[in-house]
């Protein structure tokens, strides 16, 4: 049988979108951070993503609670872990180190969702995957080194890089357990993602306000906000979950690795930036070494 058509059917767009989101987010993240409570922001973030799919899931919601019910404690970890745990320390993490080492740190992704396959599922890597992760994480040193050994060497890390790392982790995590999902409609999991991980980051946005953090309606929230939910978490989220329902986790993990390469091209296009020798190599190598791990054979 012949594969269907279309946009949403093509894996590689999908992988190619959402890191693309992602990479707007850290721009965002980073210039709202210490200035926005990271869970406040989390609770919205998601309360606006349900609002989004509310008319989307109308004629299927009997069906998608149905299928829910079936596996309440997969939907249950993939929302807490995928949603509620991974948004908010993002945020969190931002407060304590600096860009350029998100990016580092982000890196190491989808070697940790081939790791995880591998231990939870027992899934087989073939070498050129393996190849394809190696050569794209090279591009990603080239560029966030900006063509330099000595900057990538004299690179310091911190508390917020250990939790950097700890959300990768649970990113590798949710990837390779999205096969665990039951048999609903996209935009059905979606919609139970985003209401667990805002009820779920609801005691942390008390907490916060509670010790003189509150989250406070400026034009930056409402942006960082609207930005979050729509493109982050919408678009973001519903473009990587297809993804990785047409190719498997392994295969799109190397995906990951765009990110840096979109955000050096977002900060060429909007803030000016030059966009220099030591980028062209960067993406020449990411894009080489995704390929090689995205395909079949």
């Amino acid at each position: 049988m012949t594969r269907p058509s279309g946009i949403r059917n093509n894996a590689y767009i999908m992988l190619a979108l959402a890191p693309l989101f992602w990479a707007g987010n850290h721009v965002v993240g980073r210039a709202i951070a210490g200035q926005v409570p990271p869970a406040g922001l989390s609770v919205f973030r998601w309360i606006l993503v349900f609002l989004l799919l509310t008319p989307l899931i109308r004629t299927t919601w009997r069906r998608d609670w149905a299928g829910i019910v079936e596996r309440p404690g997969a939907v249950l970890l993939l929302a807490l872990i995928g949603g509620a745990a991974f948004s908010t320390l993002q945020y969190v993490a931002l407060i304590f180190t600096t860009a350029i080492n998100v990016s580092v740190m982000n890196s190491v992704t989808p070697a940790l969702i081939v790791l995880t396959s591998v231990l939870i599922f027992r899934d087989r890597v073939r070498s050129v995957q393996l190849i394809g992760i190696a050569i794209s994480l090279a591009g990603v040193l080239v560029i966030v080194a900006q063509g330099s050994w000595a900057l990538l060497a004299g690179l310091t890390f911190n508390f917020g890089d250990l939790l950097v790392f700890l959300n990768m982790t649970l990113w590798a995590i949710f990837s390779a357990c999205l096969r665990l999902r039951p048999e609903i409609s996209g935009f059905g999991f979606m919609a139970a993602l985003a209401a667990i991980s805002a009820v779920a980051n609801v005691p942390f946005a008390i907490w916060e306000h509670a010790i003189g953090f509150p989250l406070q309606l400026t034009w930056s929230t409402v942006l960082a906000i609207g930005y979050a939910g729509v493109f982050t978490s919408f678009l973001g989220y519903a473009a990587w979950s297809r993804g990785i329902e047409l190719i498997g986790a392994p295969r799109a993990g190397p995906f990951m690795h765009l990110v840096p390469l979109y955000a050096s091209l977002l900060a060429w296009l909007l803030l000016g930036e030059s966009l220099r020798l030591f980028h062209v190599c960067g993406l020449v190598l990411i894009l080489t070494g995704v390929t090689l791990a995205a395909r079949r054979s």
